[in-house]
């Protein structure tokens, strides 16, 4: 079995991914195998049915995963009663990127997910809602010095969710749980 195979099926048998199997579609980048195509992958992460439904698209990928960027325009999926973006879709487009990011750069020997989440919101979204997420080296390194003995870590991140004039919509707080796997004996 290729070693892209092992890893498909080692993610798809522990659920440990931070996306589930939507995840999958990148594992020759966590195997060490030829690099993904990233406009192939970016389009795989859209259709994902919490993304895809609500209306909110990645736009770029960066090649080593430090910058993803998504956006979400108003339409009828996503619009409250006040005919404004619904605060919930708001949420949904910071939930699931930066343990995606960081499970691609620390690989598959590192669980990874949304712990918890505070949202401020600081304006109305009337048209569209872009955001951009960082990770730096700092991070990483921080998250892998953190976690070598097997603990767990909680690492915070602020994000600035903006308008198409770059005037804040919400601010979100997300903790991301971040843990070695235990080695089984």
């Amino acid at each position: 079995m290729a070693e892209a195979d092992q890893v498909e099926n080692s993610a798809a048998q522990s659920g440990a991914s931070a996306l589930g199997a939507q995840a999958n579609p990148s594992a020759r980048l966590r195997s060490g195998g030829p690099g993904p195509n990233f406009d192939l992958l970016r389009r795989l992460i859209n259709f994902w049915p919490p993304l895809l439904f609500s209306g909110i698209r990645v736009r770029s990928i960066a090649e080593d995963w430090s910058r993803v960027e998504a956006e979400l325009r108003l339409s009828w999926r996503n619009r409250n009663g006040a005919g404004v973006i619904f605060g919930g879709t708001l949420f949904a487009m910071t939930d699931p990127f930066y343990p995606l990011m960081i499970q691609h750069r620390l690989g598959p020997d590192y669980l990874v997910w949304t712990k918890s989440a505070e949202i401020d919101f600081v304006s109305p979204g009337r048209d569209l809602a872009r955001v951009v997420f960082l990770l730096s080296e700092e991070d990483i390194a921080a998250i892998k010095a953190a976690t070598a003995g097997g603990e767990k870590h909680l690492q915070s991140f602020s994000i600035e969710i903006t308008d198409r004039q770059g005037e804040t919509i919400a601010r979100v707080t997300l903790i991301v749980y971040v843990r070695k796997k235990r080695m089984q004996a």
